[in-house]
């Protein structure tokens, strides 16, 4: 195999112990959407989490990716105009990055959280009954376009603006989605 075929990416494939791992850092939470949207449509397998507490910049939000492709990804970044703050290797166990997806199942409801941002469906109707959490100027009104409507056909908070909570909430949207389907 050669380096260009290393430095290429790769199609969908398991994740890799976290010593094969590093971590994007970027200042906001628009570049880390901007980042995830670039490195996705290039095919790399990225997944974005929260930052372990050591490598926090700003944003709650970092990218992982594959380290062995650091300088195909970098360089692709800064064509973009995207470069991360920093990028680091995922090694040790304080370099861990933090799960946004918490689950809880209240008997009729299912309540997923990702990182700041909360919603609640009711488990028989796939209604939408509550969104809550964050502290961006957009959750009231994504709260009012989402609570009311049933799962499949509520608008991705994640199009409609740029905000971490808007961003988070998407997630949770998300894994409720997957999690219902089941």
């Amino acid at each position: 195999m050669s380096l260009l075929d290393l430095l290429r990416p790769k199609g969908r494939r398991k994740r890799s112990p976290s010593s094969d791992r590093g971590i994007l850092v970027f200042a906001n939470t628009s570049e880390v959407i901007r980042a995830e949207n670039v490195l996705k449509a290039g095919g790399w397998p990225v997944t974005v989490m929260g930052p372990p507490p050591e490598l926090q910049r700003g944003c709650d939000l970092v990218v992982v990716y594959p380290l062995i492709e650091t300088a195909r990804i970098l360089s692709v970044l800064e064509e973009a105009g995207n470069p991360p703050l920093e990028a680091a290797p995922l090694s040790g166990p304080l370099l861990k990055p933090v799960d946004l997806y918490q689950t809880k199942d209240f008997g009729r409801h299912l309540m997923v959280r990702a990182a700041n941002m909360k919603i609640t469906v009711d488990k028989e109707t796939r209604i939408i009954v509550n969104v809550s959490g964050g502290g961006c100027p957009d959750v009231p009104w994504l709260a009012r376009e989402l609570t009311g409507r049933p799962l499949d056909e509520a608008v991705s908070p994640r199009d409609q603006g740029h905000t971490l909570c808007a961003y988070a909430l998407d997630l949770a949207l998300k894994e409720m989605r997957r999690l219902c389907s089941r």
